[in-house]
C-alpha cells in the first residue's frame, strides 16, 4: 500500500518531499518528536517504497523515489476527467436551480 500526501499523518508529508540523501537529525529538525519516532515515519515511508536508505560508514542517508507517486497520480488522473465533468453537470444543475428560485421569489 502507497503512503500517500493527503492521508499520511503531518509528520510523514514533509518527510516524503524533502530533498535527497538527508540525515536523520536533519529531516527531524523541523519537528518535536524524538529521532526514534522520525525513524519510524521514514520506516513507514520505506515499506511503501517511497524512500530508500544507504549506508555510508555511520551514515544512513535518505533518498526519496517519486516513481510510486506519480504513478497514483496519473491512475488518479484518469478518474478526475470523469469528476471534472461530473462537476461541471452539477454546476449547471446548482444554476438552474438558483435561476428558478429568484423566478419564483419574484412570482410571490
Amino acid at each position: 500500500m502507497l503512503a500517500g500526501r493527503q492521508g499520511s499523518p503531518p509528520v510523514r508529508q514533509p518527510l516524503s518531499t524533502a530533498s535527497t540523501n538527508l540525515s536523520l537529525r536533519y529531516l527531524a529538525l523541523p519537528f518535536d518528536i524524538s529521532l526514534p519516532a522520525v525513524t519510524k515515519h521514514l520506516k513507514v515511508l520505506q515499506r511503501a517504497g517511497l524512500i530508500s536508505q544507504g549506508r555510508e560508514a555511520q551514515w544512513r542517508p535518505r533518498t526519496l523515489d517519486a516513481s510510486p507517486i506519480r504513478e497514483v497520480a496519473e491512475w488518479a488522473g484518469e478518474f478526475r476527467r470523469f469528476w471534472d465533468a461530473s462537476y461541471a453537470r452539477l454546476d449547471n444543475y446548482l444554476d438552474l436551480l438558483k435561476k428558478e428560485e429568484k423566478k419564483n421569489a419574484k412570482r410571490s
